[in-house]
């Protein structure tokens, strides 16, 4: 077997290779792409078995469909824990290529999950849809200012008919009125897209049973829902609660040393979009549910609105783990759920 150690960049890659049969070590470097797939469908017409391992790293798509193409087993390792086990300080890409092989033939090299191409590809749905709501947002934003400088202040319904009529009747400069007409003209597009986006996203929630489970939960959506599923992957990858607030970057980032305890912001690790949902839905649960509403309110007096938000999406997040985890909808959640520190039902569920 050809084992490779791969050093990854955009535009080359630094490789380390140990054939286990005869001992050979080499080292070569590799310009994308021509260079790099030549080397590897090489491989490929040799019949050799081949394992390449590489740290977590963006724009290697490409790279991945070739090395799935020619049937060689692909390795993706934690960066940060890869980074732990350089006892160097002297950094370079031959050094990383050679520190990959190392841990891949001790058998110490940390392999993370990866998810499957259907997996990766329903996450540029969610991405797209998420990204065009924020331009729709932006252009949105824009017009309520042209309003308001023309004293004018609806605010929704500002882009009903009415206000639209309002807003179409100003008489403004030139450029003023070019640029109204051309937001407008954007914001038309725009909408009808993000329509079909959402209808795309409701249908693929119906094929996923987790995806429909997790929507009973009051405040939570089939957007939130399927970016959930789609993010976590496999709930027993996690062992509780903490460890998915971890994942999801929604724990303070702490300095402590000796008897000083430093708790800073969140760390904001892991996924933007999924965290930026959570702490959406986690308000729209406040807002129907007392006991979450009470809790928020609490929170906010104590430590802040920001604080508040942040704590009700981290507590949102571990009820949706678990949801995930034990296959439960709502109903099945507050019945077989946590009842401590609830006096009427000190002896558990009857």
């Amino acid at each position: 077997m050809l084992i490779i150690g791969c050093d990854y960049h955009p535009a080359f890659q630094q490789i380390a290779f140990a054939d286990t049969d005869t001992g050979e070590l080499q080292e070569r470097r590799l310009q994308h792409r021509e260079e790099a797939e030549r080397f590897y469908r090489d491989l490929a017409a040799e019949r050799m078995k081949v394992r390449v391992g590489m740290e977590a790293s963006g724009h290697a798509r490409w790279f991945e469909r070739l090395l799935s193409e020619l049937q060689f087993e692909l390795w993706i390792g934690d960066a940060a824990e890869i980074r732990t086990k350089r006892v160097r300080k002297q950094k370079t890409d031959r050094q990383d290529a050679q520190l990959i092989l190392k841990l891949m033939l001790e058998d110490r090299f940390p392999e993370i999950w990866v998810p499957s191409w259907e997996n990766r590809d329903l996450r540029q749905l969610l991405w797209h849809r998420h990204r065009l709501v924020q331009a729709r947002t932006r252009m949105m934003n824009q017009l309520q200012a042209v309003a308001l400088n023309e004293g004018l202040r609806c605010k929704k319904k500002l882009f009903r008919e009415a206000g639209r009529k309002q807003l179409e009747a100003f008489r403004l400069a030139p450029w003023a009125s070019r640029r109204r007409h051309d937001l407008l003209e954007l914001l038309d597009r725009l909408t009808p897209t993000i329509a079909e986006l959402t209808q795309a996203i409701e249908q693929e929630v119906e094929k996923c049973p987790a995806a429909r489970r997790l929507r009973t939960h009051p405040g939570v959506g089939p957007l939130t829902a399927l970016a959930f599923v789609l993010i976590i992957g496999k709930a027993d990858r996690f062992q509780c609660g903490k460890q998915i607030a971890s994942y999801l970057g929604l724990v303070p980032l702490e300095k402590s040393s000796g008897n000083q305890r430093r708790l800073g912001h969140i760390t904001k690790q892991g996924s933007t979009l999924l965290r930026f949902l959570l702490v959406e839905a986690a308000q729209v649960t406040a807002r129907s549910l007392p006991e979450w509403r009470s809790k928020y309110y609490h929170l906010t007096m104590r430590r802040g609105r920001k604080i508040a938000k942040v704590a009700m999406a981290r507590k949102l997040a571990v009820r949706l783990y678990w949801m995930m985890r034990k296959e439960w909808d709502y109903g099945q959640l507050t019945k077989f759920g946590s009842y401590a520190g609830k006096p009427e039902n000190r002896d558990g569920v009857k």
